[in-house]
């Protein structure tokens, strides 16, 4: 478990993983591009018969699904080991009917990390928010996610 913990650290393989992951899978979710530095994530998502919904539609979970655990994943990344990450809320809002093809992209920047460094430096909890869009192939907003995640400084060890 810990060399796959080690192996997932580098971007190439944690797409590989999370492309076999099989609730992606099943759900028709891709993850088309991690950068080198965890700062940028890009996933889409076809419609198929098997993620349609009941009026033929993208189905609402496998839209939150897209969202979920990507901006978890490039803070822990980001911040290194010194640091507690969990997401904490999500909320999602459908826009407009997901008729095809769909894609979200995940982007954190130098300045929100030292933000939440600074947040974070004397040990308090910090709840920083994003919101993700998931957007279709004519780049119209089906969905938005606001996520919010729950991150401390670890405790120096004694």
């Amino acid at each position: 478990m810990r060399a796959l913990a080690r192996l997932a650290r580098r971007p190439g393989t944690l797409k590989r993983i999370l492309n076999l992951y099989s609730p992606y899978l099943g759900a028709g979710i891709r993850v088309q591009h991690i950068a080198d530095d965890f700062s940028h994530i890009r996933v889409a998502m076809g419609l198929h018969w098997y993620n349609r919904n009941y009026v033929g539609t993208q189905f609402g979970g496998s839209l939150y699904s897209m969202t979920d655990p990507f901006m978890m994943l490039m803070l822990m990344r980001r911040l290194g080991n010194d640091y507690i990450v969990w997401d904490k809320s999500a909320h999602i809002d459908f826009v407009r009917p997901g008729t095809g093809a769909v894609s979200a992209e995940f982007r954190l920047d130098d300045d929100t990390l030292e933000a939440i460094r600074n947040a974070t430096a004397n040990g308090e909890k910090h709840l920083p928010q994003w919101c993700i869009d998931i957007k279709d192939s004519g780049g119209e907003t089906v969905a938005r996610v606001t996520k919010t995640l729950y991150v401390r400084r670890k405790p120096a060890a004694d």
